[in-house]
């Protein structure tokens, strides 16, 4: 078997598919489904199984996965770390956070360090940035949700308290903060589940023996912005996470006791590359509360 081979197989085990990896790789794809075929043949084993729509590993593909995973994660730290200097005030990070608010403050401290770092920023809920990761989509990622995974590296940010917003023409606006018995039976407008923030505030909920009113699902923050201010209902944010928005009124919730805490987070394997390690000592300098040298390992189940 060849080398093209096995970075062939890997990139169709990664992208979930024969013509997403040909585009990720720029190659053919017949091109690519030959090495495919080709390696399947040399060693007897079927690698994948074809759907209609992508390829599924079999148990062959899933142990080789594993191995083409070490393989080309050590080819890409060899050459980081072979780079010269000049390199080094560069390169390209992905990351992947639940939202903007903490990682833009970061990435633009390592761009400081990096004058000429490029970047992709992805933001997904909690649950997606940890399957990002795990999936190698990615990074670096910033998140509330505490994955008890070792395969994962931790560090905590910073934490923050749950705050309700309306609209500036709701009942509330002359309120400075609420408690968690204001909100029986009130209308919501939340993101889905996999959000550690709608999980924390749930956690809450359950602590006080709240129930809630009609609840409107919405897939970003944005939308649960724009419903709220359109009168839908209430919508739920971390007190340093709320900004400012002049359609919406934020009223703290007092005895909302259980917190939010936000995590840096990368592959274990992957802490030592330069670019993961400057991102994770940025994100120090800025907030304080994290020593890039002193990991926090998952404690238990926290997973939104």
């Amino acid at each position: 078997m060849s080398i093209a081979q096995l970075r062939a197989f890997h990139s169709v085990a990664t992208a979930g598919g024969f013509s997403q990896a040909a585009r990720e790789i720029a190659i053919s794809q017949p091109t690519l489904s030959g090495q495919v075929r080709q390696l399947e043949q040399l060693s007897g084993t079927t690698l994948f199984e074809r759907r209609q729509r992508g390829v599924e590993l079999t148990a062959e593909g899933e142990a080789l996965f594993e191995v083409t995973r070490r393989l080309f994660e050590a080819e890409a730290e060899a050459r980081t770390l072979l780079k010269d200097d000049m390199n080094r005030l560069g390169g390209h990070l992905r990351v992947v956070a639940d939202g903007a608010f903490h990682s833009v403050p970061i990435i633009r401290h390592l761009n400081g360090k990096r004058p000429r770092l490029t970047f992709s920023l992805a933001v997904a809920n909690s649950e997606r940035v940890i399957a990002h990761l795990l999936e190698y989509r990615a990074d670096v990622g910033v998140t509330a949700c505490l994955a008890a995974d070792p395969r994962l590296h931790l560090e905590p940010l910073l934490e923050s308290r749950m705050g309700a917003f309306v609209s500036r023409d709701h009942q509330w606006t002359g309120r400075d903060h609420l408690v968690m018995k204001d909100l029986q039976d009130q209308p919501f407008v939340m993101r889905e589940r996999g959000s550690r923030t709608r999980a924390v505030f749930e956690e809450n909920l359950a602590q006080h023996d709240v129930g809630l009113g009609q609840i409107m699902e919405v897939s970003t923050q944005e939308g649960v912005r724009e419903a709220a201010a359109a009168g839908f209902g209430i919508g739920i944010s971390a007190d340093i996470e709320f900004g400012h928005d002049s359609r919406l009124h934020f009223l703290p919730i007092l005895d909302a006791d259980i917190l939010l805490i936000e995590y840096v987070t990368c592959l274990a394997e992957r802490r030592r590359l330069p670019l993961v390690r400057d991102f994770f000592e940025s994100a120090a300098d800025l907030y304080g509360s994290i020593s890039p040298r002193a990991a926090r390992s998952p404690a238990g189940p926290e997973a939104a």
